[in-house]
């Protein structure tokens, strides 16, 4: 375009505004009726939308914890032994899994779980560790746990 004045260069709003309301436009484009069509509404609720967006992020991953904290209670109930006890004596057999990781185990590989189960509480009998929470064996004590831990823990000394 050429301007033969500055004051018709100064009134032209040019393709930024163009391209500022194609974006917005494109994100309202699953809306239904003025608040597709209409800039001004569009812009409330693309900001709007894009809030709630920004906060679903933050509670996804609090709800993802909240499941896998729920899925390995579940398990550890299943098998008399507390959560902490559970993190505790992996913990102190060097093997280290986090949340997700246990709560997968939990889903879809129960026998697992349980010999994992078994492990942390043989483990924290070695080390004289006491939780009264625990109530009962896991039931995974009847499993021949010298085939499952390494040698040098039942070595060890108690602390």
């Amino acid at each position: 375009m050429v301007f033969l004045t500055i004051a018709n260069l100064v009134r032209v709003r040019g393709p930024d505004e163009f391209w500022r309301k194609r974006r917005i436009f494109r994100l309202a484009a699953h809306y239904i009726g003025r608040r597709r069509n209409c800039y001004s509404i569009a812009v409330r609720n693309v900001h709007r939308a894009l809030v709630y967006a920004t906060k679903a992020r933050k509670l996804k991953k609090q709800d993802m914890i909240d499941l896998w904290n729920t899925r390995i209670t579940a398990a550890c109930e299943q098998h008399n032994i507390t959560q902490f006890s559970l993190k505790e004596g992996l913990d102190r057999a060097n093997i280290m899994l986090d949340r997700k990781s246990l709560s997968d185990l939990a889903c879809w590989e129960p026998r697992t779980f349980e010999c994992l189960a078994a492990v942390a509480k043989e483990k924290l009998q070695l080390d004289g560790f006491v939780n009264y929470a625990d109530k009962k064996l896991p039931t995974g004590t009847e499993l021949n746990l010298r085939d499952v831990m390494l040698e040098h823990w039942l070595k060890e000394e108690k602390h």
